[in-house]
């Protein structure tokens, strides 16, 4: 098969697939008023198989979102309200002693769910922070020594909140680094705050279908892997990443701005999500439209900003905008 028939192939496959996701999108949408744009992200950090930080104020239906996916892929779903006091325990599980059988046994904690809701993450201390990051990297969890594989897909969607900081404890930039997405959540328009009224303090009730399997996604995400991502791509995403590390080679003028750049795990999601969202468009191959569509949410939260920059009100998202338009795509 030659490389014309080999994407023709993908094409005719990613079509299908966005078509089942596509529905999905739509049934969330029948809950969720607005948002369209971390919806979508939403989708795509599935496919991706990744995990997504989303910032913004409460009330903004961030449980809602999520538990409304899980319930369109016939998945389970958790809620976990971080807290200071919270332990690893309260998350993995831990080994309880049976006094009649006199033997320990594995109670699993609310981790060992498909979609996961780390409510305000940063009000967790660190070694919550630390258990987290294990079954989030590496989709398993160590209880007293045992090793235990988490169900697939796995989803962890965490909330932080950009107003309060009395009793947060900041993310470690590791951490932070193995979200596929940072996305800032906004609040509603006039016309859909109405809505939102309407659907709340009248007696209206919106069934959700159950549109795919859980297995189908996790053969999505397989296929998301088969995406045709070109070398040029490839060099204009190691480019971009690239100039976030060392802005002086693109006569960019950022001197003294960017404290650390991107690592290579940002060029990696790059090319992922970049090739969930042209699977997600019915496409077999990435453009370069794919990567600017997802650039900004892979990088704003990989870019260290310095003292100064932030003294000035420099944002990760404007030093990505100078970086897009002078990168010049293949």
């Amino acid at each position: 098969m030659d490389k014309d028939d080999e994407i023709e192939e993908l094409n005719l496959q990613s079509k299908r697939y966005a078509e089942k996701l596509n529905k999905v999108l739509d049934e969330v949408k029948k809950v969720i008023v607005g948002q369209e744009e971390v919806l979508n992200r939403l989708i795509l950090s599935l496919i991706a198989d990744g995990h997504v930080l989303l910032e913004g104020v409460p009330g903004l239906a961030k449980t809602l979102m999520i538990k409304t996916l899980a319930e369109t892929i016939n998945a389970s779903f958790c809620r976990i309200q971080f807290t200071p006091d919270l332990l690893p325990a309260d998350i993995i599980g831990t080994k309880i002693y049976d006094h009649r059988k006199g033997i320990f046994y594995t109670e699993k904690g609310p981790i060992f769910h498909n979609f996961v809701l780390a409510d305000e993450i940063n009000r967790a201390p660190p070694k919550v922070q630390s258990a987290l990051l294990e079954a989030m990297q590496e989709r398993q969890v160590s209880i007293h020594g045992d090793t235990l594989k988490l169900e697939r897909p796995f989803l962890v969607l965490a909330t932080q909140n950009p107003i309060e900081t009395e009793g947060t404890y900041k993310l470690p930039e590791a951490q932070v680094d193995r979200f596929i997405f940072k996305l800032l959540i906004n609040y509603p328009n006039k016309d859909e705050e109405k809505i939102i009224i309407r659907r709340n303090t009248q007696d209206v009730d919106i069934e959700v279908g159950n549109v795919i399997d859980s297995r189908e996604i996790l053969k999505i995400q397989k296929f998301n892997q088969r995406i045709y991502a070109d070398e040029k791509i490839e060099d204009y995403v190691t480019s971009i990443v690239d100039a976030t590390r060392h802005p002086e080679r693109y006569d960019l003028d950022l001197n003294g701005m960017i404290e650390y750049g991107a690592s290579p795990r940002a060029s990696i999601f790059l090319v992922l999500t970049g090739k969930a969202h042209a699977l997600l468009n019915g496409r077999g191959y990435v453009i370069p439209e794919d990567i600017k569509a997802v650039a900004h949410d892979v990088l704003r939260h990989r870019i260290i900003l310095t003292y100064e920059a932030e003294a000035e009100d420099i944002t990760p998202d404007i030093i990505i905008d100078r970086i897009l338009s002078r990168i010049r795509p293949p």
